[in-house]
């Protein structure tokens, strides 16, 4: 499954990236995750814990920055996370694009292209798309309300 987010967010350039580059820090935008921690330079692991129709899921993985690019405001990871308990994951490669528009404003563009494995898999795209749409909105209003702060 493909998704596509933007938004605009009102800060500098260099504030916006600099607050996305801290994934432990950025990882507090997006809703349900919890206890994020660095592996190493690159590599962190974390938790997020949903809904996805009636399923709580408490997905536990590893989230990788493959690259950084500062002067062309543009960023990939790759994510793995499952839940053993349903007996289903994820497996998702990410890209961020910033993009000026102003000296106080940018649009943040996010596009995924996601796998969803197993039992998870058998809620249909429908639910998913639905459920991943919403937390998108979500994550792009705490980061302007992150960074504008």
């Amino acid at each position: 499954m493909n998704f596509e987010h933007s938004a605009v967010i009102a800060a500098p350039k260099a504030k916006v990236w600099e607050f996305l580059m801290d994934v432990p820090r950025v990882s507090q935008c997006v809703p349900g995750v919890q206890d994020v921690k660095s592996l190493d330079g690159d590599s962190y692991e974390g938790i997020l814990k949903v809904r996805v129709g009636p399923i709580a899921l408490s997905l536990a993985g590893k989230i990788v920055m493959d690259q950084r690019d500062e002067p062309a405001g543009r960023a990939s990871m790759t994510a793995q996370a499952s839940d053993r308990k349903i007996g289903g994951g994820v497996q998702a490669r990410m890209g961020m694009q910033l993009d000026d528009l102003g000296p106080q404003e940018v649009r943040l563009t996010i596009t995924t292209d996601a796998s969803v494995l197993g039992k998870l898999g058998e809620f249909g795209q429908p639910v998913i798309r639905k459920k991943t749409e919403q937390m998108m909105a979500e994550f792009t209003e705490n980061v302007k309300k992150a960074v504008s702060s």
